[in-house]
């Protein structure tokens, strides 16, 4: 998994059941965003190292398809199993990887993502098709559902742990083979979990490849996958798109998100507000369903801003190790110009509630911040900043909320704040997001899909859904008069 060089650890890919270096040996520092100081290198791959990780998964995957539903189940149940006996493990490596805070990886992170797998290892034996029948004189149909094949996997910074998870789980469940690449920024945890796969499951099943942009370009260009599954940026994914179309790949995207928070006049305002600000805030915003874009009827506006301004001041960034902060830092230095950026460019119209700036020196700590008196076509409002900035807007009626909401390219998440049900049900109607919360916001859970429209992409991840993602549907017809 890793070696010692000097004061840095080295990171290696996985390939065929063995760890190694990249092919000509080149190699990027890894830095811990809460110090700002490189604590590990991790390989530079390129085009040799996808080849040996893509023939690998290509060599295994026929056995690895042949097995049983049951058999499958099996190994899954062992990843978990392993995750958990491992989980110390986990947090410190996903901790020096994201600079979150070490208390809540361990309760918000890894038993969800134990359960999640455990939730695929059920799914691997329940695969689905119609039922068995003569829809033509003479001849009996039935339908297969069976493995895609090889799967090029990228996942993100924001959860490196959780988005390898909601990608290998359902692909092995199903009976795919998988390369998966984490972030340039965060393959520690990834590099773990392959050394506990790779106990578990088939050489060549289950393979890393660590590297940056190129590195994923790579494998979604690469002839051998059927299937190529991302979770980053909306650019990040139309390019993926775009590469995967030149020989019709399957995609899989999960993109940006900017999620609308609609908070009625009947809301219970001091309950919305501090779920809203922990919906907003957890993980420093870097979270494509954060609440981060609130739209309050012009009755309560100004009581609610106060309370969310004053809750904000009250909310705490900072090390790890400090059982009192609600998140982290930012988890690389052009996140953190980013988010910065944004709030440097506010119009004039705008008004900075609280926060608005870095905290500190060290790390890519932002401290968690209310902008207010904001217009629709603003930047802020329109674009994702991906950071601890929760923007407020003042609508007068249901109508203006609902035009608000959904006026954005995004369309991954959304919630509703009132007491009124019938309202309730006609917003999560008229919303035109792949979520829609009432009176909470940000809970998943491993049996609803989650995934977006629009350009947060298509496909779902979690539940059954996401688990249909990764096979294929293949009609049976056979004559009865042999």
């Amino acid at each position: 998994m890793s070696t010692e060089l000097g004061r840095l650890r080295t990171l290696r890919n996985y390939v065929d059941g063995e760890f190694r270096d990249a092919a000509d040996g080149r190699t990027t520092e890894v830095v811990n965003p809460a110090t700002g100081e490189a604590y590990a290198t991790a390989p530079l791959s390129r085009q040799a190292d996808v080849d040996a990780a893509m023939a690998a998964a290509a060599a295994a995957f026929p056995a690895w398809r042949d097995t049983t539903p049951a058999e499958r189940q099996k190994a899954l149940l062992k990843i978990a199993d392993a995750f958990e006996e491992r989980a110390e493990e986990l947090i410190a490596a996903e901790v020096e990887n994201t600079g979150k805070p070490i208390g809540l990886t361990r309760s918000e992170e890894i038993p969800p993502m134990v359960d999640q797998i455990r939730f695929f290892a059920g799914a691997a034996r329940m695969l689905e098709g119609r039922g068995a029948g003569e829809y033509m004189e003479g001849l009996t149909s039935f339908v297969r559902r069976e493995p895609i094949g090889v799967c090029a996997q990228v996942a993100p910074w924001n959860y490196p742990m959780m988005m390898a998870v909601w990608k290998f789980a359902p692909a092995l469940a199903a009976g795919n083979t998988v390369v998966l690449k984490p972030s340039d920024t965060t393959p520690a945890s990834t590099a773990l979990m392959a050394d506990i796969i790779g106990s578990i499951v088939p050489r060549g099943v289950f393979n890393v490849v660590c590297g940056d942009r190129d590195t994923g370009r790579l494998m979604v260009e690469h002839e051998t996958p059927a299937m190529a599954s991302i979770t980053g940026s909306v650019r990040a994914g139309m390019s993926v798109a775009e590469s995967a179309s030149k020989d019709l790949k399957r995609v899989h995207l999960e993109l940006g998100g900017k999620a609308p928070v609609v908070v009625f006049e009947d809301t219970d305002i001091p309950k919305a507000v501090e779920d809203i600000s922990v919906a907003g805030y957890f993980n420093a915003g870097q979270d494509c369903t954060a609440a981060t874009r609130v739209l309050v009827h012009e009755s309560i506006h100004d009581e609610f801003v106060t309370a969310l301004a004053k809750a904000a001041a009250e909310t705490r960034t900072g090390h790890p190790d400090d059982e009192d902060v609600l998140y982290g830092p930012l988890n690389n230095p052009n996140q953190l110009k980013q988010v910065a950026g944004f709030i440097e460019r506010l119009p004039a119209h705008a008004k900075v509630e609280a926060g608005g700036h870095r905290v500190g020196d060290q790390g890519y700590f932002y401290a968690p911040t209310v902008v207010s008196g904001l217009k629709q076509d603003d930047e802020i409002i329109q674009q994702e900043v991906f950071g601890p900035v929760i923007t407020v807007q003042s609508f007068r009626d249901e109508d203006q909320a609902v035009e608000w909401a959904n006026g954005v390219e995004y369309a991954l998440a959304s919630s509703v704040w009132t007491k009124d049900h019938g309202r309730a049900m006609r917003m999560s109607k008229k919303l035109d997001f792949g979520c829609v919360w009432i009176n909470t916001h940000i809970p998943l859970v491993a049996e609803m899909p989650h995934g977006g429209f629009k350009k947060s992409g298509y496909g779902k991840d979690l539940s059954s859904y996401g688990f249909d993602d990764y096979t294929r549907v293949k009609h049976v017809m056979t004559s009865l008069d042999v």
